[in-house]
């Protein structure tokens, strides 16, 4: 008797191995089938779709995509939303609505809601969850609800190189700088200098980056050491399974 149970659990355990890897394989297929590129942009008519971008499987909410502009080899993550206009079906106009430059990269999750222009310059990251919109409720008039009063808009624009932390709110009429670090959580409103670090909810700043001074206040931490020159893409994966302690830090150190 326990000679046969052995075999029956031995035969569950493949079929669900088998099961396992059947249903994962499927999945790799359908990310890979349901993707978005300029190469095939499936239901999409997007104002363009530069080389090398990549839209995840399965998409978020998009509709306006032909006023939605995507530059060269951007990164959009599965999830992501992103929508041109107040609905479905309306006609925006000559003009581009929403525009991503080249090599910009939305987190997982992440909210683009335009109505009026937003421009997102080149080499953004966001993290998970962002939320950047040119619209908000208004609540003028205090005796109809707030859903069903006419809202507000204003441009957004967020500068070439920036990092948006993961869950932080753009709001309309925000215009950030270059290389601006908006930290987990922000929500950003009004103008923000060229490199400067913003935090908090209204979002304020808190580190700025002066030619002569460096940043103000200083780093509590020291830069990162940098991949030497020369090294190839080869040696970095070799360097990554490099086995850790003194000898692959010194090799690290050396630029072996």
């Amino acid at each position: 008797m326990p000679t046969n149970q052995n075999v029956f659990s031995t035969l569950v355990a493949w079929r669900r191995r088998t099961a396992s890897r059947a249903v994962h394989r499927g999945a790799r297929w359908l990310r890979e089938a349901g993707a978005v590129t300029a190469e095939r942009p499936g239901p999409y008519r997007f104002r363009r779709i530069g080389a090398g971008t990549r839209l995840a499987f399965p998409q978020g909410t998009i509709f306006g995509d032909p006023w939605i502009e995507l530059g060269d080899h951007c990164i959009i993550a599965q999830d992501v939303t992103l929508t041109a206009g107040m609905m479905p079906g309306l006609d925006l106009g000559p003009e581009p609505v929403v525009r991503l430059g080249n090599g910009v990269v939305l987190g997982r999750g992440s909210h683009v809601v335009a109505d009026t222009l937003l421009t997102i310059g080149d080499d953004c990251f966001f993290g998970p969850g962002v939320y950047v919109t040119t619209t908000n409720h208004s609540y003028d008039d205090p005796h109809t609800p707030v859903g069903k009063q006419w809202p507000r808009s204003a441009p957004v624009e967020i500068g070439a190189g920036s990092w948006i932390g993961t869950g932080a709110v753009i709001l309309p009429g925000a215009r950030l700088g270059r290389n601006v670090v908006a930290a987990a959580g922000a929500v950003v409103r009004g103008e923000v200098p060229d490199h400067a670090v913003v935090a908090g909810a209204p979002a304020k700043v808190v580190r700025t980056w002066d030619r002569e001074a460096g940043w103000q206040p200083p780093l509590r931490t020291p830069p990162p050491v940098p991949v030497p020159e020369g090294v190839t893409a080869d040696e970095l994966v070799a360097l990554a399974e490099w086995p850790t302690g003194p000898a692959g830090t010194a090799a690290v150190a050396d630029g072996e």
